[in-house]
């Protein structure tokens, strides 16, 4: 109602003001007086009864928290000191299947983009914030049809997704994908999702498996990128604002940095996606085990 308020009051106002003036005044009256009920919209929109505004949240040393993404208490240090090296060996035939679909995709992926680790990193990232997604929604699902806790899987699993997201968001600043690279996102995202939704509803051990060899050649990935940095392949210009403030990144930091951080993200992926298998392998669901949460 004070919104109609306004506008009705504006509309006499506006009438009271603009009789018998000049041309000019009266372009400038009507600016104002647009500008002011314009300024009382916005002030009704956020005071209405449905009005929900974010809290404005500042830094300790008083600048405006820039991100809407996430909020200051959802970053964290990367575990850089994770051991890269691990490795699930394939013993099973579920285990073999997993190993050779991630190295038999792998193939095209080194063909398309070859030493572009930039636009290679974004690609990866589109694939690998799929799984998490699918297995929490579908371990949500079966908590509520069930009737049953999920032991924090579903937020583990959660929380995976949205890391991946944000490496995403990351190397976007970094890297500006072509138009066919973007096309090629939709594609591979499209199948991926529901090949793997079906693999999920049909063997959740196979599906973590296999993102956990995923993981495996994401670290080999960013080691690679690495090395071209090292070597002066790649420059090493400064990490982008978003990774400094996510991963609390010194002000100096710069995409070496920000690739290490990444890798180590990747290596705590590889583990929870083994230890997920290795539990259904074991003949357990997955509520039974208190599930890895807390290190994003």
């Amino acid at each position: 109602m004070s919104l109609i308020r306004s506008r009705l009051a504006g509309g006499v106002l506006r009438r009271l003001l603009l009789a018998d003036a000049p041309p000019a005044v009266q372009q400038l009256r009507r600016i104002t007086i647009e500008k002011k009920v314009e300024e009382e919209k916005k002030e009704d929109v956020v005071s209405s009864y449905w009005g929900v505004e974010s809290k404005k949240i500042v830094n300790k040393d008083g600048t405006v928290w820039p991100w809407k993404s996430f909020r200051p208490w959802e970053t964290y240090k990367a575990d850089v000191s994770i051991d890269l090296s691990k490795h699930h060996k394939p013993s099973s035939t579920g285990d073999k299947m997993a190993y050779w679909t991630v190295k038999i995709l792998r193939y095209p992926t080194d063909v398309f983009f070859q030493r572009r680790y930039g636009c290679r990193a974004m690609m990866l990232e589109t694939v690998a914030a799929v799984p998490g997604m699918v297995g929490g929604m579908l371990l949500h699902l079966r908590s509520l049809r069930r009737f049953e806790q999920s032991g924090g899987w579903v937020k583990a699993l959660l929380e995976e997704a949205e890391n991946e997201r944000m490496h995403l968001m990351t190397f976007m600043e970094v890297s500006q994908p072509r138009w066919y690279e973007r096309a090629l996102v939709i594609s591979v995202q499209g199948v991926f999702f529901n090949a793997y939704f079906l693999a999920y509803l049909l063997t959740p051990k196979l599906a973590h498996r296999m993102v956990g060899y995923l993981e495996e050649e994401a670290i080999h990935s960013y080691t690679e990128f690495l090395k071209e940095i090292d070597n002066g392949n790649i420059e090493n210009v400064p990490a982008p604002a978003i990774a400094i403030d996510y991963w609390r990144l010194p002000e100096d930091a710069t995409l070496r940095d920000v690739v290490m951080v990444v890798r180590a993200d990747e290596a705590h992926h590889r583990d929870v996606n083994h230890y997920a298998s290795d539990v259904h392998y074991q003949g357990h669901q997955l509520r039974e085990l208190p599930a890895p949460i807390g290190y994003h």
